[in-house]
């Protein structure tokens, strides 16, 4: 396979697991990132290309001769949204609109945005990609706004597609422990115990990071007309939990008794979401199921695949640490 695909965001939790997937498939890659959390999460392949540049800022020459751009780059997580609410609107929206409409300038056919299921904030019931939204947070907000413009460009030779993505987990070269259950797999192994944030009745969904690629491949190179102008939950209705029952279950697919400690406010963010448009459409199906992802993040925990203790784990922290070196994010 001879097209070229962009992928901004490269060096990061989902985007150097993206980019192993499309060199394993045939593709030729251009990695994008600013590297905040290191190069040395992507491999090393001759149909691997690195531009160290931010998408605020980098040149439209980038993106020339490129199929698609897959477009992750952003402040990622609510808490390291809050940090520069201001910054995180200009990478998080502005920015990645921006790639949008270069990507359409210069003649890229196929534009992916993964966004976040926490645009629906809170809602009760099963939510549809037709159900209202309700961001509550900065990160929530920069996402839906970014949906809304890059949507706006699709036209008949630039096809674009939006992806909700429930809340993710797994193993990364880029690993993050600041997740549900990575940072539960974490929490049981070093203490036997873990903090849930108050009540504990919040509704979420989920979705392993590997299967979250998967629906990425698929949106690239699905029939235009499947696709275009389209927005896709992204999980399975399997793995739609509450916190508390799903701290539960990773206890007990660790083996360990389940102790837990309260901490901080309840947290308002809860939905579950519906995942028949994306099943109906694209025939996507998840293979991960939590269980799964214990052992997965467990296993490369024990194995010291992943260094539970790095500070790059919990994003939030590594953030405030390179702002603290003077860092410009």
């Amino acid at each position: 396979m001879n097209k070229r695909i962009l992928v901004t965001g490269a060096g990061g939790y989902i985007g150097s697991v993206l980019v192993r997937k499309l060199l394993s498939d045939g593709w030729k890659v251009t990695a994008l990132d600013r590297f905040h959390f290191g190069i040395e999460t992507l491999p090393n392949d001759e149909h691997l290309s690195i531009v160290k540049a931010d998408i605020r800022t980098v040149s439209s020459t980038v993106l020339e001769n490129h199929y698609a751009v897959i477009d992750l780059a952003a402040i990622s997580n609510d808490p390291a949204g809050e940090l520069n609410p201001t910054l995180t609107m200009s990478i998080n929206h502005l920015g990645r609109f921006r790639i949008a409409s270069l990507a359409k300038n210069v003649g890229v056919e196929r534009y992916i945005f993964p966004s976040s299921a926490s645009v629906y904030g809170f809602r009760e019931g099963t939510l549809t990609e037709e159900s209202p939204v309700n961001p509550l947070t900065t990160y929530a907000h920069a996402n839906l706004n970014a949906e809304t413009d890059v949507l706006a460009l699709a036209s008949d030779h630039f096809v674009v597609t939006v992806l909700r993505q429930s809340t993710v987990f797994g193993t990364s070269k880029r690993m993050r422990f600041d997740l549900a259950i990575n940072g539960m797999v974490k929490g049981f192994l070093e203490n036997g115990s873990i903090p849930i944030l108050k009540d504990g009745t919040q509704q979420r969904p989920f979705v392993h990071v590997k299967d979250t690629v998967r629906a990425m491949m698929m949106c690239l190179t699905a029939d235009p007309d499947l696709v275009q102008g389209e927005t896709f939950n992204v999980g399975s209705e399997v793995n739609n939990y509450q916190i508390f029952e799903l701290a539960k279950v990773v206890a007990t697919g660790l083996g360990v008794p389940f102790v837990h400690r309260w901490y901080g406010d309840p947290d308002h963010r809860s939905y579950q979401l519906g995942f028949e448009k994306i099943r109906k459409i694209l025939g996507f199906e998840t293979v991960y199921d939590v269980d799964y992802g214990v052992r997965d993040v467990s296993n490369s925990i024990k194995s010291g695949e992943v260094d539970p203790n790095s500070p790059k784990t919990i994003t939030v922290k590594w953030y405030k640490k390179l702002l603290d070196e003077g860092v410009r994010l």
